[in-house]
């Protein structure tokens, strides 16, 4: 099977797809920025923070850096509308025209992520109530109930005057709605909150009998007699009914994307500039983007590394590999990352040397055909004064400003490569539903925990030098060579259904533990632990064999691509595992590993199916990257992929345009290496004749000729 450039991870194009990835009667329209022909390069730009004399010296300073978009607005609803319904666009016109005179586009954001002063005190009641009853106050940001009416009325009226002195101003590139979704808050259990619950419960189920059977209130004696009685799920003496909270997080995705919805409909009636707003995929964890992707004209995405990790280049990739899954394959923008060190983690690590430039160079290698910073200047006060910027308080002498300037100068040599494509033949299942529920409280075991698998996969898929793309598990997965299911808990009857199909037409299918155990209401299976799977795993889970703190079990995989040996008596290589084991029972699946010692010794902890065409895998424990490496040697025969054979710290992508491909390398390690390559180097225009020389630290962007 081969990768098809027109497929969208939540399904083929012209295909029906699941109820949550169905898009809204006002579809996206656009398919880029406005008469944007080139990669756009900026940042956030918030003059209001500064006198008005410092612009025209940010304007000059723009064009040195080879700054030609900026986002303005994020936060001036006081500003703008400084009493309710009294506007004040005077700094916004003189801004944009200096913007516009300067040659630099504008993305103009609706300041909706922070209302003013005034609207909380003539709306008290919206402020969010917090799960333990505190009432969230004044002073920070995205502190709005999303159910309550003054506030959804408020941000349609702002966003409309806007779009209505704006809407046709030339220099808008983009309209850039609200802020950050779900952060730093998503849900609210305030009275309007639970109002607006019980409506969108009765829409969900239309009868209280659906919901109560849906919910399992027979259990603990929850039964519903009346909708008045459903409250939010609120803390309560114990654990609150884990499919009520299921449709609590459903219901507030929902609420939060209604709010943007009516942003951007309000814009869409006066404007024809295509619309976003900022996503942080994979960061937070309250907003089902596949369902969001798709009310949005463009996807864009916010990413920040994590300081504490010292591969955070690898969260980087994964996170811009989700971004561009969402966005259906299509060039998405990086709305924001960092120059430098942020100010809000627990130890701000600042960026060595030439990182900033790698870490923009794997965003574009990934997809990304605008690469934006947070934020143009760095901010004497406030919250995020300590954030490092374009502009950083040390200035124009500053090392982070020349690397700045370096990275717009090489982004504009880039222009042709815009629009180009990345293609995947290896999938990872991501489903923001299955998390929701899977992190739920008394779970079989603490030490459950789908992030740390889904980010354990694809680190060696990574150092494997495999591009991934991410699918929803009822999307259309035809075009991958191999699928894997880290962290699948909760998977519906269809979807089980998809991925059976998928192995049975050839597909190779990889499944780690706790997956297929629920259904969409947190209801497990008819058929018991795996039944959606077991016709493509020719396995079942009889019972769970969690570990104890500490634990570690012993496996030995019996395979051709492990060294071979007096390993216990049989050819193979033995593997170490924790956190979690199996009791399996086979039906028709080949034990290719097995429990040296632990609760299941002696028994199957890796197995091997043939179904139809294909092959499904399942591991019954938690294996490490490294252990992994042995495991996952033969799943890519049974997929017909090979490795790069590249060393762990080299990344290379490559990016696919109707007249050449591009591959972006970039070396993380500290010796130069060296990548067969042939073709020109955009970012020096040096001809690379069959090998290129990556010195430590560096990126190269090759153009080299359609295969």
């Amino acid at each position: 099977m081969t990768a098809d450039p027109r497929r969208s991870p939540l399904g083929p194009v012209g295909a029906a797809t699941p109820s949550d990835a169905r898009p809204s009667v006002a579809a996206p329209r656009a398919q880029w920025l406005t008469d944007v022909g080139h990669i756009s390069y900026g940042g956030d730009y918030n003059p209001e923070q500064w006198p008005e004399e410092v612009w025209a010296h940010d304007m000059a300073l723009m064009r040195e850096a080879g700054v030609n978009l900026v986002s303005i607005g994020i936060f001036s609803w006081g500003l703008l509308e400084p009493s309710e319904g009294v506007y004040d666009f005077g700094w916004l016109d003189r801004l944009i025209d200096l913007l516009h005179a300067h040659g630099i586009r504008v993305d103009l954001a609706t300041p909706t992520a922070s209302p003013p002063a005034w609207f909380f005190h003539t709306y008290p009641h919206t402020r969010v109530v917090s799960r333990d009853g505190t009432v969230l106050g004044f002073g920070s940001r995205g502190m709005v109930s999303p159910s309550s009416p003054e506030y959804r009325r408020a941000c349609v009226a702002i966003a409309r005057a806007l779009a209505q002195r704006y809407g046709r101003h030339p220099a808008l590139a983009l309209w850039h709605v609200h802020n950050e979704y779900g952060a730093p808050v998503s849900e609210d259990y305030s009275p309007v909150s639970a109002a607006a619950f019980r409506t969108w419960l009765e829409r969900r189920y239309g009868t209280l009998q659906a919901l109560n059977a849906a919910w399992g209130t027979a259990f603990w004696g929850q039964h519903y007699g009346a909708w008045e009685h459903i409250d939010v799920p609120a803390v309560a003496p114990s654990i609150v009914n884990p499919s009520q909270r299921l449709d609590f997080a459903r219901f507030t995705n929902d609420a939060l994307l209604e709010c943007f919805i009516g942003e951007r409909d309000a814009i869409h009636a006066e404007s024809d500039i295509p619309i976003t707003t900022n996503f942080m995929a994979g960061s937070c964890p309250s907003v089902n983007l596949w369902r969001w992707a798709r009310e949005v004209d463009i996807v864009s995405n916010d990413h920040y590394l994590t300081a504490a990790d010292e591969r955070g280049h690898v969260g980087l990739a994964l996170a811009a590999d989700l971004t561009r899954s969402v966005a259906g394959g299509k060039p998405w923008i990086l709305m924001e990352h960092s120059t430098s060190a942020v100010n809000w983690q627990p130890r701000n690590i600042a960026k060595r040397p030439g990182e900033m430039a790698r870490n923009s160079l794997s965003h574009f290698a990934r997809g990304a055909d605008a690469i934006l910073f947070f934020q143009w200047r760095a901010s004497r006060s406030g919250a995020e004064k300590f954030h490092s910027a374009m502009l950083p308080h040390a200035g124009t002498h500053s090392r982070t400003w020349r690397e700045v300037c370096t990275l717009g100068a090489e982004l504009g040599r880039l222009d042709e490569a815009l629009g180009s494509r990345v293609h995947a033949d290896v999938a990872i299942l991501w489903d923001w539903e299955s998390f929701w529920a899977q992190d739920l409280e008394w779970r079989p075991s603490d030490d459950l925990d789908h992030r740390e698998r889904i980010d354990t996969f694809y680190d060696r898929l990574w150092r494997d030098g495999h591009t991934v793309d991410f699918a929803h598990p009822d999307a259309d997965l035809s075009g991958y060579r191999l699928v894997i299911a880290p962290a699948s808990y909760l998977l519906t009857a269809s979807a089980g259904a998809n991925l059976t199909r998928y192995v049975a037409d050839g597909g190779t299918l990889l499944v780690s533990y706790f997956a297929g155990i629920v259904d969409e209401n947190d209801t497990v299976h008819p058929g018991g632990y795996g039944a959606p799977l077991r016709a493509a795993l020719g396995v079942s889970v009889e019972e769970f064999l969690p570990l104890r703190a500490g634990e570690q079990v012993h496996v030995l995989l019996d395979t051709p691509a492990a060294p071979t040996g007096p390993l216990n008596g049989s050819a193979g290589v033995e593997l170490v595992g924790d956190v979690w084991a199996d009791d399996l029972t086979l039906d028709g699946a080949a034990v290719v590993g097995t429990y040296l010692d632990g609760p299941a010794a002696g028994r199957p902890a890796v197995t091997r199916h043939t179904h139809g065409a294909g092959t499904g895998w399942y591991v019954s424990t938690r294996l490490g990257v490294d252990a992994l490496a042995a495991l996952i040697a033969p799943v890519y025969r049974d997929a017909g992929i090979t490795q790069s054979g590249l060393p762990d710290d080299i990344e290379l992508v490559r990016r696919h345009g109707d007249e050449a491909d591009y591959a972006v390398v970039i070396n993380h390690g500290d010796q130069p290496v060296d990548v067969a390559l042939a073709g020109v180097d955009l970012l020096t225009g040096e001809t690379v004749d069959g090998s290129v020389k990556i010195a430590a630290g560096a990126v190269r962007v090759v153009r080299t000729g359609r295969p």
